[in-house]
């Protein structure tokens, strides 16, 4: 089997957004991994290698401010996209944002980007 171009793991609460999402990104040669909230997240970021998270803000479980400030206090050196289609949080979300409806191919480009800029 051919590598990957890196690991992605899409935080996604919505079905249709989250498995449209992996089905794109594992096309496109990347390893995806898929949870739909932040507790499934840190699951799957405790026995996996993660290059990039893609996650959705506003979540019922573990979502929004606090997940963000979770991602900045223990994944501090994380490539981190956070979508939203209403975002309104409580200080400044220092990662790129992406408002939905997503454009798959300018998400495809920007994680490309980063993890050539890897060394």
């Amino acid at each position: 089997m051919a590598e990957s171009k890196g690991r992605i793991l899409i935080v996604e609460d919505e079905d249709p957004i989250r498995l449209s999402l992996r089905d794109y990104l594992k096309r496109k040669g990347y390893a995806v991994s898929v949870a739909s909230d932040g507790v499934g997240a840190i699951k799957i970021l405790l026995d996996s290698r993660i290059d990039i998270i893609v996650t959705d803000y506003r979540m019922d479980l573990l979502g929004g401010d606090y997940w963000i400030r979770f991602l900045m206090r223990f994944c501090p050196d994380m490539k981190v996209v956070v979508t939203s289609g209403f975002l309104r949080p409580e200080f400044e979300i220092p990662y790129t944002v992406l408002f939905k409806p997503l454009d798959y191919a300018e998400l495809e480009s920007l994680l490309e980007g980063w993890l050539r800029s890897e060394p």
